[in-house]
């Protein structure tokens, strides 16, 4: 199943495998759900095509022109995690000798490291995965690395806030530095060869391009703010100054939905696949597939707020930025949540558009009411068919993946009738319950007793429905009945208000449900129509 989640970090991508696209408990500025799960087996592949021939030359010749993706070839053959300028002797800050500041320096960078950073939009539900083992990352320096001898001496908070700015300045610098990387390596190649049209290439890498000057105009305030001594004084007013123009992140992150789902088409075809590996296995790519490049951007953005919030914290009373920071977290925080929330909206249009009903009486109203998806993803009915299931605002909707676009876009028939949120009940079914007669047959090989199982039911308007749904491990299926019962709380507050003021009222959803619908299931077998 697919939770929402906050919707956003490339540096976050090293560390975790690729996040699917759908409902993550949003910060929902997530991702898109892996489409190519439904594709049939990978085609044999031609070891001498021209996509080997071009990710060859641009790996030789970002290693010629000490370009961008040659930098990031020799940082990843470090044989360190770090790079460690040494301190000449005599010269550390005042009250420290230079190891212990060193060391005070390492303890703080990992405290406020924060390379992990949580998912976005709405949560396609994704089943625990095992740790990736991607390269090291490309080596990084403390602040307290770049300081010679300065003139007076700094507490051990102070020392703590040049750590987190020098931080905020050199993930604008890496940002910058991955989506040149991006244009070089992935797009221009792709348009050169002709492994995917110029069309293709404009929907898969959106407004990318645009974000670039946005954040070399970041780095270079940040960097002019640093004095003589390499320490910054005010960084409040500066990101007060420049975040009004990240608003462009909701052009870029609306269009992730789709551009996800049509490079999961893509990968399909056998020189785009091919291609696309050939590059993840090259040294420049740290390892790191195309989407997670794609991405970075979203990430970076939902790490705004995490850092300020420890810059304040290490900000005393009468500091120079005492009165920008809040009003500059407060911003940050405004334009996160309303990319998050535009991302959801765009989420849940493009999978509605997805839906096919054999029966035009499964139209119903709830679906097209609804504004974001809490989460989505595989599921198993009682006889053991596959299902993808999609939580939406006001209603659940149970499909069967097939692929009828004339473009060969994955589609949903709807599975029955929908159920309205409102009028949902969900029982939780322990795990070893024996299985009754007609009850989950099919659904397991060998076993007799039920596992990571939950029903649903409906007594509303139309007929009783129940549906007896497994999932693929208990953590997804708590995320499942989480959703749920979030979902069936909300409708029903939305309802009793509705009946109170009027029927053309609707109770506005919490803003933090818009991060749950971001969890994605992704199965190891095909989808299949059943």
């Amino acid at each position: 199943m697919e939770p929402e989640e906050e919707k956003m970090e490339p540096e976050d991508a090293e560390n975790e495998a690729v996040l699917s696209w759908s409902p993550v408990a949003r910060n929902r500025l997530s991702a898109c759900t892996g489409f190519n799960d439904y594709a049939g087996k990978k085609r044999k592949q031609d070891p001498k095509s021209d996509a080997e021939s071009l990710a060859r030359t641009a790996e030789d010749n970002d290693e010629e022109d000490g370009d961008i993706a040659g930098e990031l070839i020799h940082d990843s053959e470090e044989p360190c995690n770090k790079r460690v300028k040494p301190v000449a002797k005599g010269t550390g800050l005042p009250g420290f000798k230079a190891p212990a500041l060193k060391r005070l320096g390492q303890s703080i960078q990992r405290s406020i490291s924060f390379r992990t950073e949580t998912q976005p939009m709405s949560m396609p539900i994704r089943s625990r995965q095992k740790a990736s083992s991607f390269p090291r990352r490309r080596s990084s320096q403390l602040w307290s690395d770049t300081v010679d001898n300065p003139s007076q001496a700094l507490s051990a908070k102070e020392i703590k806030r040049q750590e987190i700015i020098y931080e905020l300045t050199q993930g604008e610098k890496q940002l910058i530095e991955d989506l040149n990387l991006v244009k070089k390596v992935y797009y221009e190649p792709m348009l050169k060869l002709e492994i995917m049209t110029e069309s293709e290439l404009g929907q898969i890498f959106g407004t990318l391009e645009s974000l670039v000057p946005l954040h070399e105009d970041c780095l270079a305030r940040l960097e002019g703010l640093r004095g003589s001594e390499k320490t910054v004084e005010a960084v409040g007013p500066t990101l007060l100054q420049w975040f009004p123009c990240l608003d462009a992140y909701i052009t870029y992150c609306c269009n992730q939905v789709a551009a996800k789902a049509l490079l999961d088409l893509k990968k399909q075809d056998r020189r785009v696949e091919q291609f696309l590996r050939l590059c993840q296995e090259s040294s420049f790519s740290r390892k790191l597939d195309l989407w997670n490049f794609l991405d970075l951007p979203r990430s970076r953005l939902v790490k705004y707020p995490l850092l300020l919030k420890e810059i304040q914290k290490c900000t005393p009373q009468d500091h120079p930025d005492e009165e920008a920071l809040p009003d500059a977290l407060e911003m940050i925080q405004n334009i996160v949540a309303e990319v998050n929330s535009k991302t959801g909206e765009a989420e849940c249009q493009f999978y509605r558009r997805g839906l096919c009903y054999p029966e035009e009486g499964q139209r119903v109203p709830e679906i097209q009411l609804s504004r974001f998806i809490y989460c989505h993803g595989e599921l198993k009915s009682t006889k053991g068919q596959k299902l993808h299931v999609f939580l939406f605002e006001l209603v659940l909707v149970l499909t069967r993946p097939v692929v009828t676009d004339k473009d060969g876009m994955l589609q949903f028939q709807v599975y029955r009738q929908p159920l309205p949120a409102a009028h949902l009940l969900l029982e939780d079914i322990p795990d070893g319950e024996p299985v009754s007669s007609g009850s989950f047959r099919g659904a397991f090989t060998g076993n007799d007793k039920v596992k990571n199982c939950f029903r649903v039911s409906s007594r509303g308007r139309s007929k009783a429905q129940s549906h007896g749904l497994q999932a693929n491990d208990s953590f997804n299926k708590q995320q499942w009945i989480s959703c749920l019962r979030q979902a069936m709380v909300q409708s029903r507050d939305r309802e009793a208000q509705a009946s109170q003021s009027g029927p053309s009222s609707r109770l506005s959803p919490d803003p933090d449900l818009y991060n749950i619908a971001e969890l994605t299931i992704n199965s190891d077998v095909d989808m299949q129509e059943t």
